[in-house]
């Protein structure tokens, strides 16, 4: 299937090249024959990922999130997962005073952030540099509204996030021959 066709499916389901990201950005690190040989395999996981040239730090698609797990190192970490999760959602404000602190060594860590009024606060269990996912999974609680919910593509040790409706993660997962799994069961 052609690339131009595969993002004009994907375009009926909202996820769409962010302003200023063209097919070329997409080529650039895959090949055509690569993203035509196994439809929306390649496609998914380049559009939760940033462009791999210059300018530096654009994000392909702001409805798709290739989040690998194994990413905690310092301070701060959990403070992105937080942003992109939110950004996700199209409110990427929508949680604020995001603030974690990260000691592995010495079993040490925990996200805390403001939710409307609320401050929220989660204890982290330390596992070598692999997010806790039950932490994620309590942001994602927090984060999920109007019927939507996050759902997931596996990508081995990654997960490509999508923050979408039934509906639409029901049609997404006929596209791609497999469900989209939610990672909060409802």
């Amino acid at each position: 299937m052609k690339l131009e066709t595969q993002l004009a499916k994907l375009a009926e389901l909202g996820l769409v090249l962010n302003l200023g990201i063209t097919i070329d950005d997409l080529l650039y690190s895959l090949d055509r024959q690569s993203f035509e040989d196994e439809p929306f395999e390649c496609l998914l996981f380049s559009l939760g990922i940033e462009v791999e040239r210059e300018p530096w730090g654009r994000r392909i698609c702001n409805s798709v999130w290739n989040f690998d797990t194994e990413c905690i190192v310092s301070t701060g970490d959990y403070v992105e997962i937080v942003r992109n999760l939110c950004g996700l959602t199209g409110e990427p404000d929508y949680l604020t005073d995001i603030v974690d602190y990260i000691n592995i060594e010495g079993g040490e860590c925990w996200l805390e952030y403001n939710i409307g009024d609320k401050r929220q606060h989660w204890t982290i269990e330390p596992n070598d540099d692999w997010a806790d996912m039950m932490a994620i999974a309590y942001v994602m609680e927090d984060l999920q509204r109007d019927g939507k919910q996050f759902y997931t593509k596996d990508n081995g040790q990654a997960m490509i996030l999508f923050y979408l409706d039934r509906e639409t993660a029901v049609k997404l997962g006929d596209l791609c021959d497999e469900d989209l799994e939610p990672v909060i069961p409802a």
